[in-house]
């Protein structure tokens, strides 16, 4: 799975920025991440769908950006990462799964 992300310049410039001034806080991050990612049973593809649900449940725009980004990347189609909002609509709600599709869209389309 493609979320360790090995070279800082592949991030946007806010996280970017701050890997490069706090380098020790951004390596025990990425550490984390894969440690998190290692823990458990579940295939690539089911933990980019996950991880793209707890980024639309958390209202995160720049973490669906980031997990849709990295799903095409990786293969997954736009009607399958589009899925994943209308999935949150009885959990999350109307508004906010329509704000989350729209972030998908803003790369899928």
């Amino acid at each position: 799975m493609a979320d360790e992300v090995s070279d800082s310049d592949e991030l946007p410039a806010t996280p970017t920025r701050f890997a490069k001034e706090q380098p020790a806080v951004w390596e025990a991050y990425s550490d984390l991440g894969e440690a998190c990612s290692e823990a458990g049973p579940l295939d690539d593809e089911t933990k980019r769908l996950v991880k793209l649900a707890l980024a639309v449940g958390a209202q995160s725009e720049g973490a669906v950006h980031s997990h849709v980004r990295r799903g095409l990347d990786e293969g997954h189609s736009a009607a399958a990462l589009e899925h994943v909002a209308t999935l949150a609509v009885p959990t999350i709600g109307f508004p906010k799964a329509m704000a989350a599709r729209s972030w998908i869209s803003d790369l899928t389309e």
